[in-house]
């Protein structure tokens, strides 16, 4: 038996932060990232809380891939005022923060459990409607992804207002992450029906309006559907996790600082080309995979099918090669970071093993070995 549920209530579109002004609670925590704070962006929801006369304190000590030691520091500051509501603003990394900390304060004294209100400020992680945060370890150079119904928001809030000023890099990067989520969860072995239909509609839109986001941060009906897609693509892979892409993902992030969205940009294609087994030589074969008619399905919907299986899986991966190209996204490692070939390979074996214990590759639909991850990182280098 299988079931599908939404955990979180979704404010969008026109004037969402104004459900901020209609909390009743009278005092909140705010999560939220520095940038937020000294780009006046955070000026946005604070002024609705102000409104209200609801009473705020704002923690800003959150930095991206947020590490242990931030986590205590934000439980513990949480902990000495217990408010009855964390509001959570800024990028992935501020709401993961924010769910971390309330998962493990509620740990600590399990009387006390806040509502959680996520608001994002990039358009990628779908962590405002999510059960998933990434947590890391710097001296193990190692992210934990954390999984836990306990970490899903409350509430969600998705204003378009709070994304027009991300610069282009962030929102291609961010537009991938996207892209990714959702064609991870369309192949995930969990898969079903209901994540389908959110993958689907969140990899349409992304072909609609992820190029002219990035071109002109003055588009606000391409901004707020790309806003939209990257919750649809996180409510999709909430229910069918991810793959192997992430797996390896957390390792570039972890290793080399890799921002995750763009990580993902660089594997995606190769991940595709592992998972159908369809290369440059393929040829046509009596069966594939299921995930290959579901990477069918995905080209058709963004309108790149072709002659049969092969060329229209071909055809997905030259679209995605063609996207980040378009953006100018790295289109290797190397391209991304400022390493040597030699400090990279030392790192491969131990990316490879951290990738296969990740919790996204478990529900991969090509089960890899240590080898093949190993020779996908030599690849993308």
């Amino acid at each position: 038996m299988k079931n599908f549920h939404v955990n979180t209530e979704i404010f969008f579109g026109e004037r969402a932060l104004e459900r901020l002004a209609q909390l009743e609670y009278d005092r909140v925590i705010v999560i939220s990232d520095p940038f937020v704070v000294t780009s006046g962006l955070i000026a946005l929801a604070t002024s609705r809380l102000d409104s209200a006369k609801i009473q705020y304190s704002v923690y800003t000590d959150v930095v991206p891939d947020p590490p242990i030691d931030k986590v205590i520091g934000g439980v513990t500051e949480v902990l000495k005022t217990r408010p009855p509501c964390i509001v959570a603003i800024g990028g992935g990394s501020a709401i993961d923060m924010a769910k971390a900390v309330r998962k493990f304060a509620t740990q600590i004294e399990p009387a006390y459990r806040p509502s959680l209100i996520a608001i994002p400020t990039t358009s990628g992680t779908g962590s405002e409607v999510t059960r998933f945060a990434v947590i890391t370890d710097p001296a193990a150079e190692r992210k934990y992804p954390l999984a836990s119904e306990d970490l899903i928001p409350d509430e969600a809030i998705l204003d378009e207002e709070l994304v027009k000023s991300v610069p282009a890099s962030i929102t291609a990067d961010t537009g991938m992450d996207v892209l990714t989520h959702a064609i991870e969860a369309y192949v995930s072995i969990n898969n079903n029906e209901f994540s389908a239909a959110l993958a689907e509609k969140a990899v349409e839109i992304s072909g609609q309006f992820l190029i002219r986001s990035y071109s002109d941060c003055n588009d606000t009906h391409a901004r707020r559907k790309m806003h939209i897609a990257a919750c649809l693509a996180g409510l999709a892979f909430n229910s069918a996790s991810l793959g192997l892409n992430h797996g390896m993902a957390h390792q570039l992030g972890a290793n080399f600082h890799i921002p995750h969205g763009r990580a993902n940009s660089i594997l995606l294609p190769h991940i595709i080309e592992f998972n159908s087994g369809i290369s440059l030589t393929s040829r046509s074969q009596d069966n594939y995979p299921p995930c290959v008619l579901r990477y069918c399905n995905m080209a058709r919907t963004l309108g790149v099918n072709n002659i049969n299986k092969v060329t229209t899986v071909r055809s997905l991966i030259s679209y995605i090669h063609f996207m980040a190209a378009e953006m100018h996204i790295p289109a290797r490692v190397s391209e991304a970071v400022n390493i040597t070939w030699e400090e990279y390979e030392s790192h491969i074996e131990r990316m490879a093993e951290a990738a296969l214990e990740d919790g996204c590759t478990a529900t991969n639909p090509r089960k890899p070995t240590k080898e093949e991850v190993m020779e996908i990182y030599r690849k993308i280098w």
